[in-house]
């Protein structure tokens, strides 16, 4: 099996170990950021990258081929694997575009808001309609590199993840990437269908996880004050965290609710509260599952984890600051929140705690996407929200991109109008 893995950082660390290790694989990694091909490559061992299993022995395993350009990946691949930032997905795809074959499995761990929109309007429609589509709602485990291009930890493995997988058409073969995936990684998590690529969207936990952790922490504090040391990120939340987070999940779920009463034939059983995902993906692994706030505190896999911090020098001292930009707010923000934020926006569902988020987030990044409560912002271009796209009525973004099941729909408000000057599929 022939297997491209794109990307570089934590998650390409552990893909690589475990593909690797298996028999009858031939493994490429493909990283188009400046250097960072020839760094890990000249960073792996003979013996391969270990990764220290939390299920078990340490697995061993060693691509074939580290490259830098699109036009020397192999012919004929099987699988595509994403592990790297949202916000580059456009990136790898223009560039790999004339190098797939149609037929081919391509996805994204995880599949961030509007992955399959990104998909269609960069491949094609065709293309995407002839080769197998899958996303995972989040990576399969907690992970960090100990030693680059030599030794990565996974912390904690997840019990389940949900995992949508677009067939190519006239097949039902929903099952063969989930087969694939878990012959390549192991036997957990268990990969849990998702009903379509909606719910994928919806369910983005990093989306509410990493954006209303960091504005929960930050809130009220001065964020050019330096701290002695990298503050804990989830060990570190505080029990107002909990409860935002509880909330803007409670949002989603309003939206859930919207869709399904307004179309009667539309799946998202695979949208949870954030407070039963918990629970689903990390299992015994809490060790207080009182409330949200409990539960990011005792999960052994966030345990040691920080805020993504810089470094500054204070005094001839090493001080840190916020990172911001750090994909927690790069991604989760543009290619997350915003596009759910998108969505409930074309279903009318307020969001008041979601906003208030996303307001402190485009601050600190420096950008602009709602503006007077309408995403409408300058930098709305560089999201993937439904509007970006020229949606701008629910009824159009759930037909054109297949979310229903069939044509029968409840009735609908006429109150959206599309803007005739802007296709829907159009960028």
């Amino acid at each position: 099996m022939k297997v491209l893995l794109c990307g570089g950082g934590n998650a390409i660390h552990v893909l690589s170990a475990y593909v690797s290790a298996k028999p009858d694989t031939h493994v490429t990694i493909l990283s188009l950021f400046p250097g960072e091909a020839e760094r890990l490559s000249d960073a792996i061992p003979e013996e391969g990258i270990r990764c220290i299993n939390d299920l078990g022995d340490d697995v061993l395993g060693k691509p074939d081929a580290v490259i830098s350009k699109a036009e020397d990946v192999p012919t004929d691949l099987d699988i595509v694997i994403f592990a790297l930032p949202s916000f580059t997905h456009e990136l790898y795809l223009k560039a790999l575009k004339p190098y797939l074959k149609q037929g081919v499995s391509i996805g994204a761990m995880p599949g961030e808001g509007g992955f399959d929109l990104c998909a269609i309007h960069n491949l094609g429609s065709e293309f995407v309609r002839h080769s197998n589509l899958f996303a995972l709602e989040t990576l399969p485990w907690a992970c960090r590199i100990i030693d680059y291009g030599k030794s990565v930890e996974v912390l904690g493995t997840k019990k389940e993840v949900e995992v949508i997988v677009s067939p190519k058409h006239g097949t039902t073969k929903d099952g063969f990437v989930t087969d694939v995936l878990h012959n390549l990684i192991g036997r957990l998590p268990e990969f849990d269908p998702a009903d379509n690529f909606l719910s994928v969207t919806l369910m983005n936990i990093n989306s509410v996880w990493h954006p209303t952790i960091s504005y929960g922490f930050y809130r009220d504090k001065d964020v050019t004050k330096p701290f002695d040391e990298p503050p804990l990120f989830y060990y570190g939340a505080d029990a107002y965290t909990g409860d935002k987070l509880a909330k803007v999940s409670d949002e989603v779920m309003e939206l859930k609710r919207v869709l399904l009463e307004r179309y009667s034939n539309l799946h998202l059983d695979a949208l949870h509260h954030v407070s039963e995902w918990m629970v689903r993906s990390y299992g015994d692994d809490i060790g207080d599952k009182t409330s949200i706030y409990t539960m990011l505190r005792t999960n052994k896999g966030y345990r040691g984890l920080t805020h993504p911090m810089r470094e500054v020098e204070v005094d001839g001292k090493t001080k840190y600051l916020p990172n911001f930009k750090y994909r927690y707010f790069t991604e989760d923000i543009p290619m997350g929140l915003v596009v759910t934020r998108g969505i409930a926006e074309l279903a009318g569902v307020p969001t008041p705690h979601m906003d208030d988020v996303i307001l402190w987030c485009q601050e600190m990044l420096g950008k602009e996407y709602i503006v007077d409560g309408k995403l409408v912002g300058k930098d709305l271009h560089s999201t993937r929200a439904p509007q970006h796209y020229g949606f701008t009525n629910l009824d159009d973004f759930m037909e054109v991109n297949h979310y229903l099941d069939g044509p029968e729909v409840k009735t609908v408000s006429e109150t959206a109008q599309v803007d005739p000057s802007t296709p829907a599929t159009a960028q």
